[in-house]
């Protein structure tokens, strides 16, 4: 196994790179072509989402707070980690995770997301070559005694079946919620509006449901977010998307509100598609405590300035996930160290 601080060393390195001036062609050649294989990757986007990733989990003294807590595991065992491909590099926090621990990674790729992943473990190897047996890329997960699998609800029911007889962290379906007040300013809307629709909203930690207080004035919400209308309309599978499900609202008759590239509607379900933002209107923040604890299980994060939500994040900030925030909000890193 790879001395400990050996591991922290290398992945700190990682991350210097990645923030690093004389680095950026390779960084926006990468960007580049995995824009070409997935358009939803703009080349935006991916350089947001591996700057982000440096800054959160490949700061050395974060990484070292973070994978201390825990302690090694008695071996090194095989981990087979089917990873998600919605939004780009997502599937990295699981890489770093099973290397840091010391296991070694068995990756199963998202077919959307087939570039970071590899471009990001070569440049780790190619720091600290150590990790050469240790990086291993599969179609099947035959030869794996544990599994991190990441998908839909319906593939957790196929990983269930499959898995079950090994040790296993499956996660479903998830989303994230905003909660106003009517208080916030045009600058915290404006931060609430990137944790709706960056990534164009294919992301668990994208907002796909906002709790409103009655008689709240949407025009000052779509105001706060018209600097992100170039970036939505720019996109032609998101706009195809928003004309689509505008098609769908109006056929029905079902009232909403539009400003040419976001549309709300009010709704109960958590889940909205691409392009639709659903709301709900309460009347105290306690019932909307109350409808969270009760969603819990499907809710990823939620993002509101009142301090009466003490586990909110400040708008802004859900897509900026730290070490100790799991998915699905089961402990990674505990799992592997019990193994």
């Amino acid at each position: 196994m790879i001395p400990r601080t050996q591991r922290y060393k290398a992945f700190a390195q990682l991350g210097e790179l990645l923030l690093s001036p004389d680095f950026e062609p390779e960084l926006d050649y990468l960007a580049q072509r995995t824009h070409h294989t997935n358009t939803w990757f703009t080349t935006e986007n991916v350089l947001h989402s591996l700057r982000a990733l440096a800054r959160e989990y490949l700061d050395a003294d974060k990484l070292a707070a973070w994978a201390d807590t825990y302690p090694e595991p008695a071996q090194n065992r095989k981990i087979g980690v089917v990873m998600a491909g919605n939004v780009p590099a997502v599937g990295f926090h699981d890489a770093l995770s099973v290397l840091i621990s010391g296991h070694v990674l068995l990756a199963k790729l998202s077919q959307d997301d087939r570039i970071l992943i590899p471009a990001l473990l070569a440049e780790l190897v190619r720091i600290e070559p150590a990790f050469q047996p240790y990086v291993q890329f599969v179609e099947r997960l035959n030869d794996a005694d544990a599994f991190i699998a990441t998908g839909s609800d319906n593939s957790a029911r196929y990983f269930e079946y499959y898995f079950s007889k090994k040790p296993n962290i499956i996660r479903k379906n998830r989303v994230s919620v905003g909660v106003l007040t009517g208080h916030e300013s045009q600058e915290e809307l404006l931060a609430l509006g990137h944790d709706v629709l960056q990534y164009y909203g294919l992301g668990c930690r994208n907002i796909a449901k906002l709790y409103l207080p009655v008689g709240y004035d949407f025009s000052t919400f779509y105001e706060a977010i018209e600097p992100l209308r170039d970036y939505c309309l720019n996109h032609h599978k998101y706009f195809n998307n928003y004309e689509y499900n505008k098609s769908i609202l109006l056929v029905n008759g079902t009232p909403h509100l539009d400003n040419g590239f976001l549309l709300l509607t009010e709704n109960p379900s958590p889940v909205s598609p691409l392009a639709v933002l659903y709301y709900e209107t309460y009347k105290s923040l306690g019932d909307v405590q109350q409808l969270l604890e009760q969603n819990a299980e499907k809710t990823q994060c939620v993002v509101s300035t009142s301090p009466e939500l003490s586990q909110a994040l400040p708008p802004g900030t859900a897509q900026q996930p730290g070490l100790f925030n799991y998915a699905d909000g089961v402990d990674t890193m505990a799992f592997l160290s019990s193994l």
